[in-house]
């Protein structure tokens, strides 16, 4: 009843200003008949200790201290129950976080709090690592109605003082759970793991130097870890324990571990000697090759992109002067190729996640010019591979998407273009075998649809196929002379984009020979995305034109 429900908001409303507040609370904590009456006042709680004006420091010790002995006497509240009076706890420890009571920093001592619950029954065990991972987080997270310096401030003193020491207590934590024979029907087991390594994951997540990174900006993102935490990085049990969490735990939990993982191969290089880097990047190598040989788990869309992500992340800190040194390089090179040629031509499982597998070989490409060490690279050999496996599964999910209904990928322009700028360096990679294909291609398709437009009785399904296909090859044209750089293109390399952009221009003349009678928007955007890559390489004001460039237009004209 609309009004019942007001009255009822009115209520509540007003409770968080009663003077009867706290106790209101305790008793709906206590004699509320369901958990959303539990939620009410946990809520009105953590409103109440986040006040700008705090209350007494009595009176936030007595709540804190209420609120563990509620949780540890009644262990089997709704997990949303739970996670909100678990955060009133945390907004406490953070707001107090230097007060002083009786020469004690007395809010500080929740971790020795925390120890008590690891040692009962599993329900508390869980409900003590809560506690631990909703404080990581909390401590990591700016209240902007507050002064910046003061946060910075308490986030400073939490990593010097306890982080670590949470860190080290999650991971044996975890390692004991995974020396145990793993139930996976087992929920008390599951909820535990996956509250272990979330409490892990927030705190390889923490600002650790203040610079609140951008996290839509994830393939720059480098993890600062601390100096004295080198111990632990250096261990390889501890990459290890990741890894065998990951082949362990079924998928819900795996991509947490591959979260993790993420986390761990960004760490600051300069956390270590360059014979530790050297060894630490063996490590995650050798785990990357375990995944890839053993690909059950990436078949779940979590798992999938978490792994995608994880690769990117080793290009964006290590050199590939590194990376080829590894052990093993040119079997883990082999497995990412044939790994990366599957995903592109399953385009329609997980999409999103290719974005970091051509982040990946557009970084390693474009750094063969650097490279000083004299051992095989191999890019030339699989670069090629991967251009062929994105032109061609482009071109064969054109007459799927039109025969079942599917949303097209081009219409996603925002997601083309950025895919094609990372192709682009990649298909400049032994240029010829890249040309070889897409003028075979080019002139296949052209062909088929010239043959379809004169046809008796033209099939309009057929027509709008190839339409697709045309459109695509324009883009992927646009794409590979958009690539061009000066300082490695060759006359041989600019002959080539002649070759490829007179084909253009040719279907640009067929096109406007359909008009005013039949158009198609996609090849026609595709065209125009064309002249503008064509343009910019050879056409530009700015542009220093050598006088091969110039024959190469002046050929065009002669073609067309």
């Amino acid at each position: 009843d609309l009004a019942q429900r007001m009255q009822a908001e009115k209520v509540l409303l007003e409770l968080i200003d009663s003077p009867e507040c706290l106790s209101q609370c305790q008793l709906l904590l206590e004699q509320g008949t369901t958990s959303y009456a539990q939620l009410l006042a946990a809520t009105c709680l953590s409103k109440l200790v986040s006040r700008t004006t705090p209350l007494p420091i009595e009176q936030r010790i007595d709540i804190r201290n209420y609120i563990l002995n509620y949780v540890a006497s009644q262990p089997k509240l709704a997990p949303f129950v739970i996670q909100a009076l678990v955060q009133v706890i945390a907004k406490i420890t953070k707001l107090g976080w230097f007060e002083v009571q009786k020469d004690q920093l007395i809010f500080r001592d929740i971790i020795a709090d925390v120890k008590k619950f690891l040692q009962a029954t599993v329900d508390h065990y869980i409900i003590g690592v809560m506690i631990l991972s909703e404080l990581t987080q909390e401590m990591n997270l700016v209240d902007y109605s507050r002064p910046s310096a003061k946060h910075r401030k308490i986030a400073t003193s939490f990593r010097d003082t306890s982080l670590k020491d949470i860190l080290m207590l999650a991971c044996s934590l975890l390692k004991e759970l995974l020396a145990k024979p793993l139930n996976l029907q087992d929920q008390q087991q599951q909820s535990l793991a996956m509250h272990l390594l979330k409490l892990v994951l927030n705190c390889l997540n923490f600002d650790f130097i203040g610079n609140s990174a951008d996290e839509s900006a994830d393939d720059l993102c480098t993890v600062q870890i601390p100096t004295n935490w080198r111990t632990i990085f250096l261990e390889p049990e501890t990459l290890d324990l990741f890894f065998d969490l990951y082949h362990s735990l079924p998928p819900v939990l795996s991509q947490l571990a591959l979260s993790c993982l993420v986390q761990f191969a960004s760490t600051r290089r300069s956390l270590f000697s360059n014979p530790e880097r050297a060894k630490y990047l063996g490590n995650l190598i050798k785990g990357v090759k375990r995944i890839l040989e053993n690909p059950q788990g990436l078949s779940d869309p979590g798992n999938y992109h978490e792994f995608c992500r994880f690769l990117a992340r080793l290009k964006t800190n290590y050199q590939l002067g590194e990376l080829v040194m590894v052990k093993d390089y040119s079997e883990v090179i082999r497995l990412i190729a044939n790994f990366t040629i599957t995903s592109l031509q399953h385009w329609e499982f997980a999409p999103n996640s290719v974005h970091y597998l051509l982040t990946l070989w557009q970084r390693m490409v474009a750094s063969v010019p650097f490279v000083k060490s004299t051992e095989p690279h191999l890019l030339d050999t699989y670069a090629p591979e991967i251009t062929k496996a994105y032109i061609t599964s482009r071109l064969e999910s054109v007459p799927v998407v039109i025969r079942d209904g599917l949303e097209d990928p081009l219409d996603d322009t925002a997601t083309v273009f950025q895919q094609l700028e990372q192709l682009c360096t990649v298909s400049r990679c032994e240029y010829e075998k890249t040309c070889a294909l897409l003028v075979q291609l080019f002139d296949q398709n052209a062909q088929n649809y010239q043959k379809l437009l004169h046809s008796s009785n033209r099939n309009p399904l057929e027509i709008t196929v190839q339409e697709g296909r045309l459109a695509w090859l324009v883009y992927l044209v646009g794409t590979v002379v958009g690539g061009r750089l000066t300082y490695t293109s060759t006359d041989e390399h600019d002959a080539m984009d002649g070759e490829l952009s007179c084909r253009v221009f040719q279907l640009i003349s067929l096109m406007d020979a359909q008009l005013p009678r039949s158009s198609n928007e996609k090849v026609e955007l595709a065209i125009l995305w064309f002249l503008d890559q064509f343009r910019k390489t050879y056409v530009g004001d700015q542009l220093q034109r050598t006088s091969k460039q110039d024959c190469v237009i002046i050929i065009l004209i002669n073609n067309i």
